[in-house]
């Protein structure tokens, strides 16, 4: 296990900083506490073992992986923590937005992968540098999990061309793969552990391969943003004020819930779903339970 970078009175030094904008990422920072990276598995897991099989509008599974923050208390919790935004802010400045909050799960020896990508592709965000992803571990990511790889400074490209597979063992919403060839080589592995997360910026490419391993790997994935980014293909777009102010007003803000799954807030996650869906999907030869 690698011990955590050495943070600054709780925030990134500038060396670390210049390294980020260098490399295209970061790893492994400090987050939460292992202690309270665990419990949030805990809490996570009691969410799945009570809710798998209620009268949700949409599978447990959408909420998991589409924006999780709005209907899931733990997962808002997670995405404002102060420790995390102390970093975050390193990186983008006082006033920070969270776009999206997943949990992000591989089951244990699965054949599930994630193919080489920039998450920046169908975004509807343009090729920006204002957003940041900060995956936070709440179990091992190693080798043998299918932890991700980062390809060092792959995020001074401009948005690559990707082709789609819906390959049903790749966890990305088209299964969207980059056109390019990733060597081995080219590939940095980020492991990680409870508590620990790694930093990588939009246009980064990065994919991760199967679990091997009899655990699973689970994640809490935020994705932050400058409020002067806006939605360039949908019709509009919204996002959670976590810190600062928000002086542009791009995106309809988004209130963090108090209860799990209340119905205001499954109403809200609706209208977020479907606006985002149509920019996530525009174009696809196919469509995703997700994002149907």
């Amino acid at each position: 296990m690698l011990p955590s970078l050495p943070l600054d009175a709780g925030t990134l030094p500038k060396a670390l900083v210049d390294q980020y904008w260098h490399d295209g990422f970061l790893f492994p920072v400090p987050a939460l506490d292992p202690d309270a990276a665990r419990t949030a598995r805990a809490e996570l897991e009691e969410i799945e073992a009570k809710w798998q099989t209620a009268d949700l509008p949409q599978p447990l599974n959408t909420y998991k992986r589409v924006n999780a923050h709005i209907v899931i208390p733990m997962a808002a919790r997670i995405a404002r923590d102060p420790g995390i935004l102390d970093v975050v802010e390193a990186i983008l400045g006082p006033d920070i937005l969270i776009y999206s909050t997943e949990f992000f799960i591989k089951e244990p020896n699965t054949r599930h992968i994630v193919s080489m990508h920039q998450d920046l592709t169908y975004w509807g965000l343009g090729a920006i540098a204002g957003l940041v992803t900060a995956w936070v571990a709440l179990s091992p990511a190693t080798p043998a999990s299918g932890c991700m790889d980062f390809v060092v400074g792959s995020h001074k490209n401009a948005i690559l061309e990707h082709e789609d597979s819906f390959d049903p063992n790749n966890l990305l919403s088209r299964g969207q793969e980059v056109k390019v060839h990733v060597a081995p080589s080219d590939k940095t592995a980020i492991e990680i552990h409870p508590g620990q997360m790694s930093l990588h910026h939009g246009l980064t490419i990065h994919g991760s391969g199967p679990n091997r391993s009899d655990d699973r790997r689970i994640a809490c994935v935020v994705r932050y943003i400058r409020p002067d980014i806006a939605q360039q293909v949908g019709d509009k777009d919204y996002a959670m004020l976590a810190r600062g102010a928000d002086r542009h007003g791009n995106f309809d803000h988004i209130d963090a819930p108090e209860t799990l799954f209340s119905p205001g807030a499954l109403r809200q996650y609706e209208d977020v779903r479907l606006a985002q869906a149509k920019v996530t999907m525009k174009g696809a030869a196919a469509q995703t339970e997700m994002y149907t």
